[in-house]
């Protein structure tokens, strides 16, 4: 499978400038300038919902919408406070619950009013001020290759077993949205002894890359039998391969989730229009398509799913968790693992 085609959050660095929309439909007189829209590498690439958004908001609004990606959900937060206020951008997509502390403390970003923001799950909401509203959602869940020689491990505890020993893939916490989502799931079961948790798994892990795609790109290769990744993820496999191969691992600590943010950039001159396509974002038509370009839930509940997501296992259990210390913590957890490979 070439892995690009399953579109969660990527790895690679290089800057990708996708300026999407298949046709001009007649912007207003004198030509309208594209929204600029910073994002991660997945969403932007040839399966993400991209471009298929783009041509949608621009045949109901006439406006161009260029995407600019900077790698995986870590790496975008930073360049956002490199930036700061200079940012080339008039709103973002690919922040979430995690990373949203440290976003608003930036002040870079500006309340949003969305009639179909009230479409959606309010369990949802991170910010009350809608400085950054969710778009869609999932929960974290090792994947297991059943075709492996390995049994499926039932909970996080079951991970750190000597059977499992360099058989397990996870996302660096410091760059990687699902590896600091990792973080919070650990911390929500171990509380203060997260650490020592992260210690016992250490010998588990084959890699720790730095984001979603590379890890999981290496678990289909067949690197490793385990990967985090998402509860949806088996979803993809049944739509594009017609297999269920792949399966979920439903544990019974239960998994932490993770909700997706866009928002609209302060310093933007064009915080109406950009309003204006985070408000698409959220409507039926656009979350429609997320599922089977996200691989995600989609925030709008009434959104139907594909057939699907019908191997998505409907046992998980969603913990409340967060990142005690967004700063320091994933650091903490990056050098455990990088002083244990040693």
């Amino acid at each position: 499978m070439s892995i690009i085609r399953f579109s969660r959050k990527e790895t690679s660095r290089v800057i990708l400038i996708a300026a999407v929309a298949a046709l001009s439909l007649g912007c207003q007189a004198g030509g309208s300038k594209s929204l600029t829209v910073w994002t991660y590498d997945s969403f932007v690439s040839e399966w993400g919902p991209s471009a298929k958004l783009a041509e949608l908001y621009e045949k109901q609004a006439g406006v161009k919408v260029e995407y600019i990606s900077k790698g995986d959900g870590g790496a975008l937060l930073a360049e956002l406070k490199n930036a700061g206020a200079k940012a080339e951008a008039d709103a973002v997509i690919g922040l979430d619950n995690n990373s949203a502390p440290l976003a608003l403390d930036t002040g870079l970003f500006a309340p949003s009013k969305l009639s179909n923001l009230a479409k959606g799950d309010k369990k949802l909401i991170v910010d009350e001020k809608n400085r950054l509203v969710p778009y869609d959602y999932g929960d974290f869940a090792f994947i297991w290759d059943s075709e492996s020689t390995i049994e499926p491990p039932e909970s996080l505890e079951d991970l750190t077993k000597p059977e499992y020993a360099k058989k397990v893939i996870i996302m660096d916490p410091r760059t990687s949205t699902p590896g600091l989502g990792l973080l919070a799931w650990t911390q929500a079961v171990y509380k203060e002894g997260w650490r020592d948790y992260w210690k016992r798994l250490a010998p588990s892990i084959l890699a720790m890359t730095p984001g979603w795609d590379t890890g999981y790109g290496l678990f289909t290769k067949g690197e490793a039998p385990l990967v985090l990744s998402y509860s949806t993820s088996p979803a993809y496999h049944k739509a594009y391969e017609n297999t269920e191969r792949y399966k979920t691992l439903a544990f019974s600590e239960g998994h932490s989730a993770q909700i997706e943010l866009a928002g609209v950039l302060a310093a933007s001159k064009r915080r109406k229009d950009a309003e204006k396509f985070l408000n698409f974002l959220l409507s039926e038509e656009a979350q429609a398509l997320l599922p089977e370009t996200q691989w995600m839930y989609p925030a709008n509940a009434a959104t139907t799913l594909p057939a699907s997501f019908s191997v998505v296992p409907k046992e998980i259990v969603t913990l409340s968790a967060s990142i005690a210390d967004p700063v320091g913590d994933p650091e903490a957890a990056a050098a455990i693992l990088s002083g244990a490979a040693r």
